[in-house]
């Protein structure tokens, strides 16, 4: 039944219980609605004759609708100005938009719908931040090493790094133990523990933790990876040292050796080269001496077809002068004489000795000089060479 259907008790929802049937007034409605308005903000403002002024609403103080208005406008200034924010040189503005993100802002003032509607997550992007990793590993061959890993990352994508994984720091542990296993899984101990491979070995395993990282969606970004100590276990410790001390002691022993390679080798080569050269020089001595023996056998020759007897009788002489030249006795006629001669013997061997290069080079002057047009040059040559050809 309607409420302003006749019968059936009091129906009127505006008041008095009994009340003539049909719709109320509207200017009492009205009326009713500026008594609970003025009862919530106090009591109405009357005019000179007890009643109120036009029909609006007065609050105390006497603020008006302007003022209201006024206090509005301020309340909404207030509101906007609180969305002016400033993002550092190091940081990234995140805007979110009734909770969802919306933009990434750069560094510097910016402004965003104020709270409840926009909100600001500011993210450091430059601070690096690192992490150790302590692991026990089993290698190629089957041994276990005792690894200490430094990882250094910072965020590279703010909004990936906020709402794509719920523990992205977590994540990067979990990566880098995966990384780690799978390349000391690739190798065996010895290149491990050496110092000289653990930096290719940290290149390998950040090259393989940068590849998880993208995969997994965490924002974040591999700034460096060291591996700060990598051996074997304590149990098997004194052993691998000594491995270790006979690997150094190798190692030096064949810098040592190939130091003194270095040093011998080029002698030796120095030396062969020179030989090789003495050589040369020899045989073209040998070749020339060769070729003047058999020149001065064929002027010898012709000498000889123009003047035997003169030249048997030259050859004759001067190979006996040589042949006595050389020999340490005496001749000495002791008929014609019975006085006894003295003879300083030393003196004379120690005169021959003395002579005998400065004779060996007049000689070599005189061939050297000798006009092979001159007959009496040209036979005293030969006599020489034939000479030097018998007595040999």
């Amino acid at each position: 039944m309607a409420w302003n259907q006749p019968g059936g008790g009091d129906r009127d929802p505006w008041g008095g219980g009994n009340r003539n049937d049909g719709p109320p007034d509207l200017d009492e409605v009205v009326k009713n609605l500026q008594k609970k308005l003025g009862g919530l903000f106090g009591k109405s403002r009357n005019n000179g004759g007890g009643e109120s002024s036009g029909g609006g609403v007065s609050f105390p103080g006497g603020i008006g609708g302007k003022g209201i208005v006024a206090l509005l406008v301020l309340a909404v200034a207030v509101w906007a100005a609180s969305g002016f924010y400033i993002v550092q040189p190091a940081e990234r503005g995140i805007e979110l938009r009734f909770g969802a993100f919306d933009d990434v802002t750069q560094p510097g003032p910016n402004w965003h719908i104020p709270y409840p509607i926009e909100e600001v997550i500011k993210v450091n992007v430059d601070n690096v931040e690192n992490f150790q990793v302590e692991a026990h590993m089993l290698t190629r061959d089957e041994n276990i090493v005792d690894l200490e890993l430094k990882v250094q990352y910072r965020i590279s994508a703010p909004e990936t790094y906020l709402f794509r994984d719920f523990a992205p720091e977590k994540t990067i542990r979990d990566a880098t133990e995966t990384a780690l296993r799978e390349v000391v899984g690739q190798n065996p101990l010895d290149s491990i523990i050496v110092s000289e491979n653990r930096s290719q070995i940290a290149d390998a395993v950040e090259q393989g933790l940068r590849t998880l990282v993208e995969r997994y969606q965490t924002g974040l970004e591999i700034v460096g990876v060291n591996i700060q100590r990598a051996g074997a276990p304590p149990a098997v410790k004194e052993a691998f040292d000594d491995v270790n001390k006979a690997r150094e002691d190798k190692e030096r022993f064949e810098n040592k050796a190939e130091a003194y390679a270095n040093e011998i080798v080029p002698r030796a080569r120095g030396a062969s080269a020179r030989r090789l050269e003495d050589a040369k020089a020899y045989r073209a001595q040998v070749i020339a001496e060769a070729e003047g023996e058999s020149a001065r056998f064929l002027s010898l020759l012709g000498e000889y077809k123009r003047a035997p007897e003169v030249t048997r009788q030259r050859l004759y002489l001067e190979t006996v002068e040589q042949v006595y030249s050389d020999t340490s006795k005496v001749v000495m006629d002791t008929n014609s004489s019975n006085n006894l001669t003295y003879i300083p013997l030393d003196q004379l061997m120690k005169q021959r000795i003395r002579t005998a290069p400065q004779q060996e080079q007049l000689d070599d002057l005189g061939t050297t000089a000798a006009d092979p047009g001159d007959s009496q040059a040209t036979g005293r040559v030969d006599s020489r060479g034939s000479r030097d050809r018998r007595t040999r």
